[in-house]
């Protein structure tokens, strides 16, 4: 099947080829002429594009007869470049009609987990944990804004100035939000937060200095002892990855529910059900919060619960859970420590609207969750599970907690990355207990300091 519509006869001089003088056949571009053949040629191939069979076609045989007709389109405008030259043209040709424009390239890079631009002009990436200015641009906010709007529509969703946020997910699983003026001053912001094809193991974050083996068996003892976790951090700094690989030793015979606002989690077990909340629609109507979802989950006969990250008035609900024989929940929460865990379960309980005095919700947070681990980014870009607390109980209006294992930074090296090592703090925990009823066998001198 052929999508071309109509080749143009006309044949306009190029005023921007410059003939080298080491090879005469040879057109070499100047810098600022390159953005603006590759515009006029997208835009003179869009003009022949017949868009009502495009989403009919394999990507694969679309890629092989965009690039033909690229070619057709060079020799009708007596355009020879060098090889190098055009593959580049047809390459970001190829990007700004079927991918994301100028920052397409990055979402072949799997070493990059976020690709941000705040304005036309200024593309930053995060690699292995550090952020980095690159030389890519869009040439202008109206073509920023076409790249936007080729993503929200392939979702179904709709970006203006009536709606001037959004929140989708590319086909790949990437997470995306775009804010664009009156809100954002200085032009439309994109941000993709993009996650791993080739999912983490405890082997890989053995690798990484993420944690230390004594910590493994600790970790991998508190899921089959069927502990409520919650995994905290800031933004970036590896929750999603953890609650991942967590999830891995639960048992292959129960089922698990997972719900999340943007679905990130890939779990491996057989019997996994996965939902995911809904925005309202062009009318603000249809939405579908997490909590709806945890309350629909307790029908479901589930054996554990997993929530990708509470937020909101859900949080009520998950304690509820928790407290009510959906024991081995996981869950991951915005905080700086794990102290301010409790703190922010405490604010998000208060929100949520629920009339229970102040103890009440105390005492709900200490009978609900059994440890808390805190994951930390620092600042060589590293991710390490910074410190691991129990939930111990109440003593008169407070939750007392008692932190097991640490991470000591001592110090930078020398080429500024973090130097330190994981200690137990030499209390023994309280879920000990648990372990030996449920069959998990934990050496003592695992806490000794």
């Amino acid at each position: 099947m052929n999508f071309i519509q109509r080749f143009g006869k006309n044949r306009k001089q190029n005023n921007n080829k410059e003939v080298r003088k080491d090879n005469p056949g040879t057109v070499h571009l100047r810098r600022d002429s390159f953005q603006e053949l590759k515009i006029r040629l997208h835009q003179k191939l869009l003009d022949n594009l017949d868009f009502s069979t495009l989403t009919t076609l394999d990507r694969e045989l679309l890629h092989d007869q965009i690039k033909d007709v690229t070619e057709r389109l060079l020799t009708e405008e007596e355009i020879f470049l060098s090889s190098d030259n055009k593959e580049r043209l047809i390459t970001e040709i190829l990007s700004e009609t079927l991918g994301l424009g100028p920052i397409e390239q990055y979402m072949h890079d799997p070493d990059i987990s976020d690709i941000l631009v705040n304005a036309y002009d200024q593309v930053y990436i995060e690699k292995f944990g550090k952020l980095h200015l690159t030389d890519t641009k869009f040439k202008d906010d109206n073509h920023l804004m076409q790249i936007i709007d080729r993503i929200v529509s392939e979702v179904g969703r709709r970006i203006d100035e009536a709606s001037p946020m959004v929140d989708a997910r590319l086909a790949d699983g990437s997470r995306v939000n775009a804010i664009i003026p009156p809100l954002a001053l200085d032009g439309p912001i994109l941000s993709i937060r993009r996650f791993r094809v080739s999912i983490l193991n405890m082997d890989d974050l053995l690798s990484n200095g993420s944690l230390s083996p004594p910590i493994v068996e600790l970790l991998m003892g508190m899921v089959r002892a069927r502990l409520n976790v919650l995994i905290s951090g800031g933004t970036g700094a590896g929750k999603t990855t953890l609650l991942n690989i967590l999830s891995v030793y639960v048992p292959e015979d129960e089922r698990v529910v997972t719900i999340e606002d943007s679905a990130e989690l890939k779990l491996q077990q057989p019997h996994v059900v996965r939902l995911e909340t809904r925005p309202p629609n062009i009318e603000g109507k249809g939405t579908v919060t997490q909590r709806d979802l945890v309350r629909n989950a307790l029908r479901m006969r589930p054996d554990r619960i997993i929530i990708g990250e509470v937020r909101g008035p859900e949080i009520y609900d998950m304690l509820q859970a928790m407290n009510t024989g959906h024991d081995g929940s996981l869950s991951t929460i915005h905080a700086n420590s794990t102290r301010d865990t409790l703190l922010r379960l405490e604010t998000l309980m208060l929100l949520s609207g629920i009339d229970i005095p102040q103890r009440g919700i105390r005492e709900l947070i200490s009978s609900a969750i059994d440890v808390v681990l805190q994951v930390t980014r620092y600042s060589d870009g590293s991710r390490k599970i910074s410190s691991i607390s129990e939930i111990v109980g109440m003593e008169r209006n407070t939750v007392t907690m008692q932190e097991i294992f640490y991470f000591d930074k001592t110090g930078l090296g020398k080429n500024n990355e973090v130097l330190g090592s994981f200690r137990p703090t030499g209390i023994r925990p309280k879920f000990m207990e648990r372990f030996l009823r449920s069959g998990v066998d934990i050496p003592l001198d695992l806490f000794s300091p």
